[in-house]
């Protein structure tokens, strides 16, 4: 095991919550110690304003053009991440002698068939504001880490699962497992043994569900599941859904967040339900495209572990225990962090970029072969004062 060194790692994912920053000690193939988490909130105007960025975004084929709200919503994500490692470094001041940061940035266009992705955020006025908040010479910024995948005929997503490899080492739990992160999207990481991960994107999670409750109720979020709960399960509908060919491919595979709205639009029949039945049948439909992945796999899972927002959602761990007959547990229930296992992972990946160690591999993202990544965008934007937002822990 080489030395190991601290990095933060800042994650912004489909869901728009807000920024994630989460500390560990690693050298990028083992977990030396976890350190503190914290997430801090996007405003609602910030919100509005990655929704239309999202939207403008579908058209485009160049990753570097910034047209309309896009531009606006890059200044806002690259401020909000500065204002988050203020905010961090000024509550763990012990931790500014950091030695790397690995900043994922914000996805509004994922189109791997096209080789493209697009991750907002401007990696060298980050890295300024950065060396502004730490000791000289300032810790390695690594942003940009999709890019190189993509460009070599991957899908660019997921690449947790290298960091779920190295955070099994310490589980007593018999294999196979299963890492399932519930965030905007939800994907899967399939470990069993020394066999290289396995891992794909399997179907839409919060951000179907978020953006029905906000449609029908002006809040994004169906609250600890309560309304799914109540409510009745469309099985039809979901089939109907199911038949898309992306559910009988096999992995890799990846989707952009709004892959499956205007189908679920089409086909899903929700203008007529009820909130309850609404919210009931897409927390189903995320239980069963994550069902839909186990024939694909070499062995079925023994042990599910949830991960990110998705887990805190009662119904949804109930439906997935049904509809998958294995064992369900959080993140958490193992001693993770399932709040702050992504930003963790791109800690964690940060430092496999500075020691060229490859971030994703052909059974992840069908990339031809083990990929290193990480790399740079021009600097275009000028950060304002960094007033630390509010933030919860994780």
């Amino acid at each position: 095991m080489s030395r190991p060194v601290k990095a933060i790692g800042l994650m912004s994912g489909t869901s728009l919550d807000g920024v994630d920053v989460a500390l560990i000690e690693t050298d990028g193939e083992n977990v030396a110690a976890f350190g503190p988490g914290r997430t801090y909130p996007y405003s609602q105007p910030d919100r509005a304003l990655l929704m239309r960025a999202l939207e403008e975004a579908k058209p485009l084929t160049d990753r570097d053009a910034r047209p309309g709200a896009l531009a606006e919503a890059e200044w806002v994500v690259t401020e909000r991440h500065a204002q988050a490692l203020a905010a961090f470094l000024t509550e763990f001041p012990e931790h500014r002698d950091v030695a790397a940061v690995g900043f994922h940035g914000q996805t509004v266009l994922h189109r791997p068939d096209i080789r493209l992705t697009m991750q907002i955020g401007d990696g060298p006025a980050l890295a300024r504001a950065l060396r502004a908040l730490t000791p000289a010479p300032g810790p390695a910024l690594v942003y940009d880490l999709r890019a190189a995948d993509v460009a070599a005929g991957g899908q660019g997503a997921p690449l947790v699962p290298a960091y779920h490899r190295a955070l099994a080492k310490g589980l007593a739990l018999a294999g196979p497992l299963l890492v399932l992160n519930l965030g905007g999207v939800a994907n899967i990481t399939y470990l069993d043994g020394e066999a290289d991960p396995i891992a794909c994107d399997t179907g839409p999670a919060n951000a179907l569900i978020d953006d029905f409750m906000k449609a029908r109720t002006g809040v994004p979020v169906d609250r600890d599941g309560a309304a799914a709960a109540a409510g009745r399960v469309d099985e039809a509908a979901i089939a109907r859904l199911l038949a898309h060919p992306f559910f009988s491919r096999k992995p890799p595979k990846s989707l952009d967040r709004n892959d499956f709205s205007e189908l679920v639009a089409a086909h899903g029949g929700f203008d007529a339900v009820s909130v309850e039945d609404g919210a009931a049948t897409l927390t189903a439909l995320t239980a069963a495209c994550v069902g839909a992945i186990l024939p694909h796999l070499p062995r079925r899972p023994s042990t599910l572990i949830a991960a990110g927002g998705g887990a805190h959602n009662p119904t949804l761990l109930a439906m997935l225990r049904e509809r998958l007959g294995v064992e369900v547990v959080t993140a958490d229930a193992v001693g993770w962090s399932g709040d702050a296992l992504e930003a963790q992972a791109f800690a964690f990946l940060a430092v496999r970029s500075l020691r060229g160690l490859p971030l994703s591999f052909p059974t992840t993202t069908g990339v031809p072969r083990p990929m290193p990544g990480g790399g740079r965008h021009r600097g275009r934007l000028r950060l304002s004062a960094r007033l630390p937002p509010q933030c919860k822990q994780s």
